[in-house]
């Protein structure tokens, strides 16, 4: 399929004048189908991998040798390589085309999988995945303005509805593949199957069309530099706080250093003519929406992720391929109110209500999982996660609209990349958050039953000493000392002291048990709690923030009526920039 320049029919802004608006607004033709297929399997790669070696970090560890805070870099570090690098990587695509970038993307991604089968210590394996992490910055934005720009105005909802609902299932896409290859292989078949994905999907990503911006400006250095730096440094204090403490200094540095360049990134932006990212852009009510709404999203997923994934494998008992099989309830809700979200925000002709409403069902949602007494009762988990999944997918797809519909067509890999950025930010304070609240809850009530643990262990030490066993006494001794130190770092350690007590000390391996998955429910329904309150606040807000109106803007009035005209969408008229920003685009709505 031929290339095509930003700005022509497939690559206009949205419009709602076309003949076929009304009649074909949710259809959609072979070329576009196709285009959204390659995109959508694309952006699944990266979605999975965030969250896939979840899983196989127990397998890791032991191959690798990883300590707890090397584990931890492992995830985290694709993470926080891929929110660093979203905006200068769309602003790339846009510049030097879209496709080309997100091919390269893909080589990368596969070269970092293919790089971390052969390394050998945990340091070479959390580079390999930093720098899969810069791949996936490459690829995300890409697939998303490729769609944008590349399907008829008349079908962007669905294709953006689509492109919604796989990104909001693909981390438990992850799950569940890196669970089956778990049960037949070892762990680094996650890694060969990820590279052969990338390679795969390479190879298809020559049959679409590409766009870029048709007179791009200089490259922003300064507002990259500075935007990069910011975000690092947030996403590294956010992510390292539940395991450093909030009072630590080095995550005082990153979070009040972070929040200083972003500040300085702004200044800039303002400042100079050619900006990597307009921020006046969110003076635009339905695309700050947009971006809060899709943080609050990721916020809660992930949030929710860290929580029932930890619960199903230690405290239902479940296997990690079980565990992900368990969250089908979360795809099925993502996938199918994500595709209905759109024609939700067009019937209503609101977006506020849609966007609102949405968020607020998901609070409820992850409010009862801290409320209803589960029971390691699958079905009163299933009902429950169901409904999160129902609100966050309604507010999924016309979130996504409302930023890329209200970005210049020349900028469409930077709306992209804001809109990628607010999901890893938003997952990274739900993690966060939530992991702050288990450990000190888990800290503060697991002590009796580590203290238990260590006065048996050592009665018994004490015993074989008496009858004369001093080597035995004094390894039991210090197996007192060590197991309650274990005991007291998280549920999955105790539950691993537990199996290794289990044959000779049974009854003091249920006690363990028993106290450990208590000092954990407690602390995790309070999480969910805290989590599901501030979705609520947060829908409440977008309820006074987001537009109602669902009106188009037009291509040229969203660049100011030319190509390097300053202010945001509306131009640099104030009266005008007002009536703007109270206006939201769903494309097809009228």
């Amino acid at each position: 399929m031929g290339d095509t320049e930003a700005g022509g029919s497939a690559t206009g802004s949205p419009t709602v004048d076309e003949p076929a608006a009304g009649s074909r607004r949710f259809s959609v033709d072979l070329r576009s189908a196709w285009l959204i297929l390659v995109s959508c399997l694309a952006v699944s790669i990266v979605v999975a991998a965030m969250a896939a070696l979840n899983t196989a970090l127990p397998d890791i560890a032991i191959a690798t040798g990883a300590d707890s805070g090397q584990m931890t870099w492992i995830i985290d570090g694709y993470t926080l390589a891929l929110a660093a690098c979203l905006l200068p990587a769309g602003a790339i695509g846009d510049r030097f085309g879209r496709r080309g970038i997100l091919i390269l993307g893909l080589v990368l991604f596969a070269v970092a999988s293919l790089v971390a089968i052969w390394v050998n210590g945990p340091t070479e394996l959390i580079a390999t995945r930093c720098l899969a992490g810069v791949a996936a910055a490459l690829i995300m934005p890409a697939t998303l303005s490729l769609i944008t720009s590349g399907v008829p105005p008349s079908q962007r909802p669905v294709a953006i509805s689509i492109w919604a609902a796989i990104v909001g299932a693909g981390a438990i896409a992850g799950f569940f593949v890196t669970g089956l290859l778990l049960e037949f292989f070892t762990w680094r078949s996650v890694f060969i199957t990820f590279a052969a994905s990338a390679a795969g999907m390479t190879l298809l990503c020559l049959t679409i069309g590409t766009s870029k911006d048709r007179d791009p400006d200089r490259f922003d250095f300064a507002g990259s530099a500075t935007s990069v730096l910011g975000i690092t440094g947030i996403v590294f204090g956010l992510l390292e706080a539940p395991h450093r403490g909030w009072a630590d200094p080095l995550i005082l540095v990153g979070l009040i250093g972070g929040v200083l360049l972003l500040a300085a990134f702004c200044l800039i932006e303002l400042k100079q003519s050619h900006k990597l990212l307009d921020v006046r852009l969110f003076a635009n009510r339905a695309f700050a929406a947009g971006s809060l709404s899709v943080g609050l999203q990721f916020f809660a997923s992930f949030g929710a992720f860290f929580l029932c994934l930890q619960m199903l494998q230690l405290v239902f008992g479940y296997s990690p391929l079980k565990s992900a099989a368990a969250l089908t309830p979360m795809v099925a809700g993502v996938v199918l109110f994500g595709l209905l979200g759109n024609w939700l925000a067009v019937r209503l002709h609101s977006l506020r209500f849609v966007l609102a409403g949405g968020i607020l069902i998901a609070g409820i949602g992850v409010l009862l999982l801290g409320i209803v007494d589960m029971d390691k009762n699958y079905w009163t988990f299933a009902w429950v996660l169901a409904i999160c999944a129902s609100g966050i997918g309604i507010a999924t797809a016309p979130s996504t609209t409302a930023i890329m519909s209200n970005t210049p067509t020349d900028n469409l890999g930077v709306g992209s990349a804001v809109n990628d950025t607010a999901r890893e930010i938003g997952a990274a304070i739900g993690i966060a958050l939530a992991g702050s609240v288990m450990a000190a809850g888990y800290s503060h009530r697991i002590g009796p039953t580590a203290q238990l643990a260590h006065d048996q262990l050592a009665a018994a030490g004490q015993q074989r000493i008496a009858a004369g066993d001093t080597l035995g006494g004094q390894a039991m001794l210090a197996q007192a000392d060590q197991a309650a130190d274990t005991i007291g770092r998280s549920l999955a350690e105790a539950t691993a002291v537990a199996e290794r007590l289990a044959g000779q000390a049974a009854p003091l391996a249920a006690r363990i048990r028993e106290g450990a998955e208590q000092a954990f429910l407690t602390p995790m329904g309070q999480a969910c709690i805290i989590l599901g309150i501030v979705l609520i606040v947060g829908a409440a807000f977008l309820l006074w923030l987001a537009p109602n109106r669902v009106t188009p803007i037009d291509s040229e009035a969203a660049t100011g009526g030319s190509a390097g005209a300053d202010g945001p969408a509306g131009g640099s008229d104030p009266e005008a920039r007002d009536d703007v920003s109270d206006r939201a685009v769903v494309p097809g709505t009228e």
